[in-house]
């Protein structure tokens, strides 16, 4: 456990680290040259010009205007500016949406903050139960908290009573929050242009039909059960070999455009080896070689292009199908469409830039497999990660380390790596560990199939929110009791060690203090510099850059990870709404942690953050969903810790929250949820009777013709074949079925096989 000075060492050295990046980024960002990697989205916006192409030679490099430096703060009042309305337009409504939900923290935790300090704090400090406690270590910080309160207190009805006031207002907000963003997503969707998404839907798990082709059997399908609405489709193709090699491609003009670059640059032609990563091989010409490889994956290019489009088992069980009007889609996409409910599967088709091609030419039956499969290794990932996390919580005790590393003692000893070792190291160690952990989630979500990126975002954060959840909080309180009471655990009864447990739980804000610090201050801050795209960027600028498009490209702007930056904001919630009532003085770091990120973020979508989708907000109820559980954990962690506190009339009392609290997840997933995975009809035809007396001459189909067209397909020579138009318009369907086909009891579309 750290001390309050141990706590003050530590905010103060991640108080100036935050600071130093704040200057550091005021500096860099002033710098002409830097320009492209602090405002890369008004760059794609085609609003800014580079300010490299005027003033003298210097100024092209260096800002030399001192007076701007006087104000290197300036960007957190022009990161308020914006008004919301503004701010969606240029960033969209999911980059607004994530924003407020730090605005969101802000709500909540203020109000909780001032009635913890004004009520607990003092019930807390002059319970004086610790300072007579002969078994416990404890410091000032732990005073604070319900641990100094004696068992059996009348004391721990002010906690209970806290309880359901922070509850109430808690739902309250979320309530309000609730209501506020279904609205938003409403009038976004009421004023959103025109996009081919509104008139698409995503059709899986099509039926083989013995007499028809895939194409062939869709259209036949849609103007016989959509006959009025129905306009065109586009099939999927398997094209993951093909974008594999247009990919390969890619990196390998990269290396050509260096090497020549480089020749241009020395008048010495260039030579690499011809093995890993030009490592090891032969030596050889670099030009002619990367040349020679570029011609022969162009050739494998053109032949694996033209096997996917001559062979049939290229074509996978989906088509994107479109409609003449948005009613007519989202009828479509939200009935049933087939006797058979596991053929003819429909869904609201992503926008084209959210599709995740990768996991179209998925067979549907194997969906199941892999997402059993990837349940099984996400529960051993889980399992296996609390060995590290045990680790990390034992270098927050300064005896364990003794232990482990004994030639170590006569340096921790020393007041100053002490004070480092407690109250900083153990944060740093932990938040260094979970680094890595969000790729592999979502590799994990990629190989279950997930067919849009938004969904693979939303997945990956419910598997990082559990993971979070699992190991960060209930492992770092389970193994640092362990480790910090382990004398008591093995010398006193075991009907001892639940009481132990309950007074040892709030202890652990201490160490969620410095990883706080930690993550949300300097980690926050470390966002806004950008140090590893601003040295990418000039990399590539050096070595690659030879127009103004190729600078455009080595722009790295980055988006708003809901897979990274949510669950990370939720797990702050938690302990938020965790300790406001066991340990208060946790709460103004978090608080500090919402104001400050919310600068931050707020300033990076304005300026930074190019999204690569828009979704309308629809993670919102994932969002909401997860801070009901984070409420339900603090009530029945509360209810735990008051058991151990012979409070049992008490307890009692609390047995309501949880049952209220779900009542009341259930009541705003009935009020507002189906905004979030409906049209409604009423909408969508208003939208189309506007659409139609704005624009009578549209033409929908050209609009729609590419929407849905492969990338690797975009700009090439290969063209898709266009439907009859005269079919679309005939009563008859035309079909290649023979007699008895159609006399059979059942359709071939409608079997299940």
């Amino acid at each position: 456990m750290a001390s309050l000075k141990e706590i003050g060492l530590a905010a103060a050295i991640n108080l100036l680290s935050a600071f130093a990046f704040l200057v550091a980024f005021a500096f860099l960002r002033l710098q002409p040259i830097n320009d492209r990697v602090y405002f890369p989205k008004w760059y794609r916006k085609g609003v800014r010009a580079s300010p490299t192409h005027s003033g003298t030679f210097v100024n092209k490099f260096v800002n030399l205007d001192l007076r701007t430096y006087i104000r290197f703060l300036n960007w957190m009042p022009q990161a308020l500016k914006m008004p919301e309305s503004e701010l969606i337009d240029h960033a969209g409504l999911d980059s607004v949406v994530q924003i407020r939900i730090y605005l969101l923290g802000i709500k909540i935790f203020v109000p909780l903050a001032v009635l913890s300090f004004l009520v607990l704090v003092p019930v807390n400090w002059t319970g004086k139960t610790l300072k007579h406690s002969e078994h416990l270590t404890f410091d000032d910080v732990d005073k604070l908290s319900i641990s100094n309160v004696a068992s059996g207190s009348n004391r721990l009805y002010a906690h209970i009573a806290m309880s359901y006031v922070f509850t109430f207002w808690t739902c309250y907000v979320l309530h309000e929050e609730y209501k506020i963003i279904s609205d938003m997503r409403l009038r976004f969707l009421e004023s959103e242009n025109r996009r081919p998404d509104q008139f698409t839907v995503l059709v899986r798990n099509i039926p083989p039909d013995l007499d028809e082709s895939v194409t062939e059997h869709v259209q036949h399908f849609f103007c016989v059960n959509h006959p009025d609405h129905y306009l065109t489709h586009q099939i999927v193709y398997n094209a993951n070999k093909l974008a594999a090699l247009v990919a390969q491609k890619k990196t390998l003009q990269n290396w050509l455009t260096y090497y020549k670059n480089k020749y241009e640059r020395t008048a010495k032609k260039p030579n690499t080896k011809t093995g890993f990563w030009g490592l090891w091989g032969t030596q050889v010409d670099a030009i002619e070689h990367y040349t020679a490889m570029i011609e022969k994956l162009t050739q494998e290019e053109n032949s694996e292009r033209e096997r996917i489009m001559n062979d049939p088992n290229c074509i996978t069980p989906a088509a994107f199908v479109s409609f003449k009007t948005r009613w007519g889609a989202a009828v479509c996409a939200q009935t049933q469409q087939s006797s058979n409910p596991t053929i003819w599967l429909t869904e609201w088709a992503p926008e084209p830039r959210d599709v995740y091609w990768e996991n179209l030419s998925v067979p549907y039956v194997h969906l199941t497999i892999r997402k059993f499969l990837m349940a099984v290794a996400m529960f051993f990932l889980t399992f296996f990660f609390m060995i590290p996390i045990a680790f990390v919580q034992s270098l927050a005790n300064i005896e364990q380390i003794k232990k482990v590393f004994p030639f170590l003692e006569p340096l921790i000893e020393i007041d100053f790596v002490k004070s480092i070792i407690q109250g900083f190291l153990p944060g740093i160690a932990l938040k260094i560990f979970l680094i890595v952990l969000p790729y592999i989630l979502m590799a994990m979500s990629q190989i279950e199939g997930f067919r849009s990126l938004s969904s693979l975002e939303r997945r990956s954060a419910h598997k990082y929110y559990m993971f979070i959840l699992v190991n960060v909080f209930l492992g770092s309180i389970i193994a640092g009791t362990a480790f910090q009471q382990l004398d008591v655990f093995l010398n006193r009864s075991p009907a001892e060690i639940p009481k132990t447990i309950g007074v040892s739980i709030p202890m652990k804000a201490t160490f969620f203090i410095t990883y706080i610090m930690v993550d949300g201050w300097a980690g926050i801050a470390a966002e806004i510099l950008r140090l590893v795209p601003l040295v990418i960027f000039h990399l590539r600028n050096f070595f690659l850059v030879k127009t103004a498009q190729d600078r455009d490209e080595a722009m790295d702007p980055g988006y708003f990870r809901l897979a990274l930056c949510e669950p990370r904001v939720q797990f702050y919630f938690l302990l938020g709404l965790v300790y406001a009532v066991i340990a208060p003085i946790l709460i103004p770091f978090i608080i500090v942690f919402f104001v400050f990120s919310y600068l931050v973020f707020r300033h990076q979508v304005i300026n930074v953050y190019v999204q690569l989708y828009e979704s309308g907000a629809a993670f919102w109820p994932d969002v909401h969903r997860r801070l009901i559980v984070n409420l339900i954990i603090s009530q029945l962690l509360l209810m735990g810790l008051l058991s151990t506190k012979i409070a049992e009339r008490a307890n009692s009392v609390l047995i309501p929250l949880p049952v209220l609290t779900f009542w009341f997840h259930k009541y705003c997933k009935g009020r507002f949820e189906s905004a979030f995975v409906m049209f409604p009809l009423e909408d969508a035809m208003v939208k189309d009777t506007l659409e139609r007396a704005r624009e009578p001459t549209l033409n929908i189909k050209a609009y729609l013709r590419d929407a849905y067209v492969h990338p690797v397909f975009k700009g090439g020579d290969t063209e898709m074949q266009p439907l009859n138009e005269d079919e679309q318009d005939d009563p008859l369907v035309a079909t290649r079925r023979n007699i008895s086909s159609k006399a059979s009891p059942e359709p071939s579309y409608l079997s299940g096989h």
